[in-house]
């Protein structure tokens, strides 16, 4: 039997219990991650009391507030993260490789000891029509809020659009026709509302999405009307300071040209998933 050294008392502290988490994990989570680890995040063991939100990026807190479960999952690595639960369900969601080890090396640079790190770059969707050839198409304007660099890439700049072009949309100086369909991606509509812009997974399996909604964006109803009449719809890209917010369609297309018109818009007509 140990003894304690003499002349020294000892007071031992007890461990206090963890304290059980509002969270929320999904079926879809709970079978990849199994009974036991879901249990341990639901008693509060593995779960973390503050995160900043996989979805808005500010703080919450699973101790407080109803928090989701989100798993990313990619071809060899899964990242387990946290989400208000009024941003995002709990639920599984299949990314590329090369995203995931993306984040997570931005996630090991945040928590690094006074290591600046620059905000992640958002993708902002803007729903509208345009004229084209004397008809109504629907678009989505996709703008960065931040230059995008190529992944892995330590050097400045904004590949944003040459990032595109490799996946096969097409540059304009001019709109003035329908670009050419671009197979394997997608716009996800479901029950009127936009959900994601989805590309083709890795080495041919199941589309990813390339971009989510936070949450499901509702769409005007002529938009959704032209979307399900044409069975697509153009997605417009350009680098941030482009195109702006503009209140108006009006407004739109006239950034669209002048964007355009400096060598700055990508585009490709992509089928519609969904209704």
């Amino acid at each position: 039997m140990s003894r304690e050294p003499p002349g020294i008392a000892t007071h031992r502290i007890p461990r206090e219990p963890p304290v059980p988490r509002m969270l929320d994990v999904s079926d879809d989570v709970r079978a990849e991650i199994g009974d036991e680890e879901a249990d341990r995040l639901l008693a509060g063991e593995n779960a973390p009391g503050s995160y900043d939100c996989t979805s808005c990026r500010t703080p919450g807190d699973s101790e407080q507030e109803h928090t989701s479960t989100v798993l990313f999952i990619g071809d060899e690595t899964a990242v387990l993260a946290f989400a208000h639960a009024t941003c995002l369900p709990s639920q599984v969601v299949q990314v590329t490789e090369e995203q995931l080890q993306g984040a997570v090396r931005s996630i090991a640079a945040e928590e690094g000891p006074g290591t600046p790190v620059p905000e992640q770059a958002v993708l902002g969707v803007t729903s509208g029509l345009v004229l084209i050839s004397g008809e109504l198409h629907p678009a989505l304007v996709v703008e960065p809020t931040g230059p995008i660099v190529r992944p892995g890439s330590t050097a400045a700049g904004d590949d944003f659009l040459p990032l595109l072009i490799e996946q096969g949309f097409m540059p304009l100086t001019r709109i003035e026709s329908v670009p050419s369909v671009l197979h394997g991606w997608s716009v996800l509509l479901a029950m009127g509302q936009l959900h994601a812009v989805l590309q083709p997974g890795t080495g041919g399996g199941s589309p990813v999405a390339w971009w989510q909604a936070h949450q499901a964006l509702q769409v005007a109803e002529n938009w959704r009307a032209a979307a399900n009449k044409h069975q697509q719809v153009i997605m417009f890209a350009a680098p941030v300071g482009s195109i702006g917010r503009q209140p108006r369609e009006d407004l739109l297309r006239d950034a669209l040209d002048k964007a355009a018109a400096g060598g700055k818009l990508v585009a490709a007509a992509l089928p519609l998933a969904g209704t």
